[in-house]
């Protein structure tokens, strides 16, 4: 058989054993998260949208703790929090996160990894204004991750805030979203006998191309 023939068919087969079809199809992996999400939508009992969010401190060491996904954009996972609290600082200070949605009713997980932006003007607008009242409100008065003596401190600094906020309070600057625009993003199925189906996409930077790879379990 001729070289190019030859080349030709380790091509082939090549491909062969990368298909994705089923719940992996697909040529972007926004779409595809997108489309994981709302099967979770409706067989998850609470919150398919939670997601575990890891950041770094100062030191190294590693914070983990779970948010709640507002958004899969076109470039990006959004969430929304306080610029102040522990893990506004360490995104701050580093620039990069993971994180995780995992689905137990369907047996699957996405992790994606990537630098982290700020999403603080119109959709961090209007995100903010679509929350309940009493919410809203919230965010004001919560000093998020620092020390508290009482939970009665707090609820009265709700209702100041409330007398001073009204019933149209603005976002507030110290609040505000974040979007990490992922250089990673694995996806993942459980398999029989723990032998899972493992698929993760790379780029060397936001923006650029995809490759895909298999994994082993």
């Amino acid at each position: 058989m001729p070289p190019a023939d030859i080349a030709d068919c380790r091509e082939k087969r090549r491909k062969k054993t990368m298909q994705r079809d089923g719940i992996f199809a697909g040529d972007n992996p926004f779409e595809i998260a997108r489309r994981w999400l709302a099967e979770a939508e409706a067989s998850e009992i609470n919150d398919p949208n939670a997601v575990a969010l890891a950041t770094v401190d100062p030191t190294g060491l590693p914070n983990v703790r779970m948010v709640l996904l507002k958004e899969i954009a076109e470039d990006g996972f959004v969430f929304y929090t306080n610029y102040e609290s522990a893990k506004g600082k360490e995104l701050g200070e580093n620039g990069r996160a993971a994180m995780v949605l995992h689905w137990k009713s369907l047996r699957r997980q996405i992790r994606i990894r990537g630098p982290v932006v700020r999403e603080a003007g119109e959709r961090a607008d209007a995100y903010y204004a679509s929350r309940s009242l009493k919410s809203r409100l919230g965010a004001w008065a919560s000093e998020q991750s620092r020390p508290l003596d009482s939970r009665a401190t707090l609820m009265a600094k709700v209702a100041k805030v409330t007398a001073q906020k009204g019933t149209n309070p603005p976002r507030p600057p110290f609040w505000g979203g974040f979007r990490i625009e992922p250089v990673e993003i694995e996806f993942w199925a459980d398999g029989a006998f723990r032998l899972h189906d493992r698929f993760v996409w790379r780029c060397s930077a936001p923006g650029e191309t995809w490759s895909v790879q298999r994994l082993n379990p």
